[in-house]
């Protein structure tokens, strides 16, 4: 599981230096795709087959999840990290999330997900108030 906020920073060449307690289970293979609200999601690969296959077991006659995994998968680069832990981030993904140096990593569960630091901090300025009224059944066991 993926938990905490990082600030590491992209280098010259688009390179991200995974935080070190997400290196362990990224370390076997990872996949970086768009996400929503113009971040970047980052799987470990098995988690990615395993939400490829629930996307390919829908109809094709469902237009949202054809639409959905269009960009889902089309948007997809596989990558190892080095020994040092580093990824490259392709720039046409850098461009979809407004990455440019400065970047927060986010631990979100069953995934990992990148953002530009300004927009990471417009996305908490708007959403906190929000989380903080959240009534209960959001959550398992009425929390």
């Amino acid at each position: 599981m993926f938990l905490g906020t990082h600030t590491p920073r992209l280098d010259e060449k688009g390179r991200l230096i995974l935080p070190a307690k997400f290196r362990e289970e990224l370390a076997g293979g990872l996949v970086i795709t768009k996400g929503q609200e113009r971040c970047l999601y980052v799987f470990p690969t098995a988690e990615f087959r395993r939400l490829a296959e629930e996307l390919q077991a829908q109809p094709v006659t469902h237009k949202a999840a054809r639409a959905y995994g269009r960009v889902f998968f089309a948007s997809a680069h596989d990558e190892v990290p080095d020994k040092q832990g580093r990824v490259t981030i392709p720039a046409h993904l850098r461009e979809y999330a407004g990455l440019d140096r400065d970047v927060v990593v986010i631990g979100a569960s069953n995934r990992v997900e990148i953002w530009d630091q300004q927009a990471w901090e417009q996305y908490l300025a708007e959403n906190e108030q929000a989380f903080a009224e959240i009534e209960g059944g959001v959550l398992p066991g009425g929390l």
